[in-house]
C-alpha cells in the first residue's frame, strides 16, 4: 500500500538509465523477489573485488535508508524486466521521480507497490539542486492528493492514472482488483 511517504532523496541524475543497470542480467535467475535488493545498480555499487563503491550514491550515508529516488530522464528503459522495480523496492525505495519512465517499466513499478512520479523539467532541476544544497532534505509525496511538498511549503503536483491510483492506495495488484469484486462476478455468473 502507498498513501503518502516522507522520506530523504537519492539523487542520481544519470539520463536513459536501462533496466540491466538497474538489475543486471545475471540476476534474473531467480523468480521471487528476495534478495534482489543487494543486487540494485550492481555494477555500480560494487567495485570488481566486490567491495561497495564509494563514490555511488547508495552507498553515501546520507541516502541510506532514503525511500525516494529522483533520478535523469527516461528512466527504466530498455528490456522489460518486472526483476528492476522488485530490486528498488527490495532496497528499500518506494519512489521514483524523474520527468519521464519507459512505459513497460511504469506498468510494472505500478504492479508492484513502486510509485513512479511524473515531474516536469523546471521541477526536476529544482529537486536536483534542492538535494544538492541540503543533501539530508525530505520531502512528502501524498498520493491521495497527488502532490509532492518540500521543506518550503511549496506543492507541486503529479499526474496519475486512476485505477493506478486506486490500486496503489488499496494495497492490491490488478488481480487483487478484480477479486476485490468476487461476490459481484459470483452473482453475474449465476444469473
Amino acid at each position: 500500500q502507498f498513501t503518502h511517504l516522507t522520506s530523504r532523496i537519492i539523487p542520481l541524475p544519470n539520463r536513459n538509465i536501462d533496466t540491466d543497470q538497474i538489475i543486471p542480467a545475471r540476476f534474473l535467475k531467480v523468480t521471487d523477489k528476495s534478495g534482489l535488493g543487494e543486487a540494485l545498480f550492481s555494477d555500480w555499487r560494487y567495485n570488481t573485488d566486490g567491495s561497495p563503491n564509494k563514490n555511488f550514491v547508495l552507498n553515501q550515508a546520507d541516502h541510506h535508508d532514503a525511500q525516494i529516488l529522483l533520478a535523469g530522464d527516461n528512466f527504466g528503459c530498455g528490456s522489460s524486466r518486472e526483476h528492476a522495480p522488485w530490486a528498488l523496492t527490495g532496497w528499500g525505495i518506494r519512489a521514483v521521480i524523474s520527468t519521464s519512465f519507459a512505459d513497460i517499466f511504469r506498468n510494472n513499478a505500478l504492479k508492484n507497490g513502486l510509485l513512479p512520479v511524473i515531474v516536469d523539467k523546471k521541477t526536476h532541476e529544482s529537486l536536483f539542486d534542492l538535494v544538492e544544497e541540503i543533501p539530508t532534505v525530505e520531502i512528502i509525496i501524498d498520493l491521495a492528493d497527488q502532490t509532492i511538498t518540500i521543506p518550503d511549503g511549496t506543492t507541486l503536483s503529479f499526474p496519475i492514472d486512476n485505477f493506478s491510483k486506486k490500486c496503489l492506495l488499496s494495497g492490491i495488484d490488478q488481480l487483487g482488483y478484480i477479486l476485490s469484486h468476487d461476490a459481484r462476478i459470483s452473482a453475474y455468473e449465476d444469473a
